[in-house]
């Protein structure tokens, strides 16, 4: 069993992605637009460029992701999505380009769990958490 999570977008999904992809290294991005849909002639005009569904393996996880139409799309609240480091200058990396163009809801810091811990919302609008754990 596999727990992914998806966020969904308003219209920026594809940027997104492409920057996850860069951010955290992942591979096998896979990005399906609703033109390329068989469904694409039934798909608001507004929305044929946008993404249907968008996928990238990041270490032994899959992100997923699509552009909501205007109608369902609702700000992320009440969730994080965690990634989790195995050094500090990882950490500090990762949040230092997630903050590029969005708000740090925590700073980056020690805590009695981790070496580096911290939460940001990037530019997307995607809450972070960033933990860096202590050896035990």
């Amino acid at each position: 069993m596999y727990v992914n999570a998806y966020l969904n977008f308003k219209g920026t999904c594809e940027a997104a992605f492409r920057f996850y992809e860069q951010c955290f290294g992942g591979k096998n991005l896979v990005v399906m637009k609703n033109s390329e849909s068989p469904m694409a002639d039934k798909v608001a005009p507004e929305m044929r460029n946008k993404v249907l569904h968008a996928r990238l393996i990041i270490g032994e996880t899959t992100l997923m992701g699509s552009d909501a139409p205007p109608e369902y799309y609702e700000q992320p609240a009440g969730f994080a999505v965690v990634v989790s480091v195995a050094t500090a200058e990882e950490a500090e990396r990762i949040f230092a380009q997630l903050a590029q163009g969005g708000k740090v809801r925590m700073a980056l810091q020690e805590t009695f769990w981790a070496t580096r811990y911290g939460m940001v919302t990037d530019r997307f609008g995607t809450p972070w958490m960033v933990n860096c754990e202590k050896a035990s």
